[in-house]
């Protein structure tokens, strides 16, 4: 193989090298943020909520019931994580 092309694939192996790490990076972000809605549902209490906010709690409540079983879990133990993370901080 000509020397350029090793050059070529090296460069391509490092390009989605970093593109996979920023898709993990964000998947961790958007596991916590999915983990946070999911315990503040949890402990919404609907009786005091401002009749105007039902919708977006009712649309929030829809979307994390969507999730995977997988997924929720994966969601709550990232929240987890981060508040222990933060606790021992």
């Amino acid at each position: 193989m000509p020397q350029r092309m090793i050059q070529l694939k090296d460069e391509e192996i490092t390009m989605l090298r970093e593109e996979m790490e920023m898709l993990m990076s964000e998947r961790q972000s958007l596991l916590r943020l999915a983990g946070a809605a999911a315990a503040f549902v949890a402990e919404l209490d609907t009786k005091s909520l401002p009749e105007n906010t039902y919708e977006a709690a009712e649309f929030l409540a829809e979307f994390l019931n969507e999730l995977s079983e997988e997924t929720l879990r994966d969601s709550l133990d990232a929240v987890k994580a981060h508040m222990i993370g933060e606790a021992a901080a």
